[in-house]
């Protein structure tokens, strides 16, 4: 008996749930959002998807290439502005161009998509300047873009929607891009606290592994290859040439499980600026839901164990 009941109990949550999350806001079609990182991508497909829903899009790019090209894929309403998310005075160009669209009915969403994930390597082959440009664009641009749009967004009670990785729910390569992922969730989080009082509401995406310009193998080889050849001989030697072949090797490997669907990741965006009732956090693609969420609930010790297994190994142990 008492499982029939527990059964019928999640049974009625689930319905609930699923009836909550179909609800749409109202009026759609006077909202103005704003996708930074719009030259590919998710944030390219993001804003021909909102555009084609009836949405206001304003789709800031880095290049004007990038740009051209999406105001000819999309309708006349979407709009485009150039955006260096790491230049203070980039984004205060931006922020008072979208002041003067969005008028008195301020920003509904607000997408922070922008990142890159190069240079990434095993920790000991980078230096500081490795990390600080991706944590640059990734983490300090995505703050300063949030906080400097954050009034618009307030007077609009709308949304922010901040895009994460699973890698910022476990890490098991070096470099700054899980770090900055990390970032994020610590960002989002407590900028979902003090929103709440505002009306404003906070949510992170957290893709798995989808083929997108910064999991461009080519482009991901040669960073390997380039930062390998400038390392010290003391530090090749550790390591071994045969470490780097491993490691190549691995990453090929992974190379070919990657999800080619983006609109796996976009559609969370959107219900994150649609919905009534938004989720804090998405998950897309297979391998976050079945892998690599449920790996960051185990004890270190055994994620450590999976990890290891994984990894390549040192000339020294070998």
């Amino acid at each position: 008996m008492w499982l029939y009941l527990a059964v019928v109990l999640v049974g009625l949550y689930l319905l609930r749930r699923w009836h909550r999350e179909r609800q749409t806001v109202p009026r759609l079609s006077e909202k103005y959002v704003l996708i930074t990182g719009c030259d590919s991508g998710f944030g390219n497909l993001l804003a021909q998807q909102l555009d084609a829903r009836g949405l206001r899009v304003l789709a800031a790019c880095l290049t004007s290439s990038g740009a051209a090209q999406l105001r000819a894929a999309a309708s006349p309403r979407l709009q485009t502005v150039l955006l260096d998310v790491t230049s203070s005075q980039s984004i205060a160009t931006a922020t008072a161009w979208v002041r003067e669209c969005v008028g008195d009915r301020g920003l509904w969403g607000l997408v922070n998509n922008a990142g890159i994930a190069i240079p990434t390597a095993p920790n000991e082959w980078l230096t500081k300047d490795d990390f600080v440009k991706v944590l640059d664009v990734n983490l300090v641009g995505l703050i300063e873009v949030t906080l400097s749009l954050l009034p618009l967004v307030r007077q609009a009670r709308g949304r922010v929607v901040n895009v994460a990785s699973v890698m910022g729910r476990v890490s098991f390569f070096g470099g700054g891009y899980c770090i900055s992922k990390y970032g994020v969730e610590a960002f989002s989080d407590s900028l979902r606290l003090e929103m709440r009082s505002f009306g404003v509401k906070v949510s992170v995406i957290e893709p798995g592994y989808f083929k997108t310009m910064i999991t461009n193998t080519e482009i991901l080889e040669n960073n390997f290859l380039s930062i390998w050849e400038k390392l010290p001989g003391e530090i090749k030697a550790s390591y071994g040439e045969n470490y780097l072949k491993q490691f190549l090797v691995t990453f090929r490997k992974m190379q070919k499980r990657y999800n080619s669907n983006l609109t796996l990741v976009t559609d969370c965006m959107e219900h994150a600026l649609t919905s009534r009732y938004p989720r804090t956090r998405y998950s897309a693609g297979w391998d976050a839901k079945l892998i690599y969420i449920p790996l960051s609930y185990l004890p270190s010790a055994l994620t450590d164990v999976v990890f290891t297994w994984l990894s390549p190994i040192p000339a020294w142990k070998a």
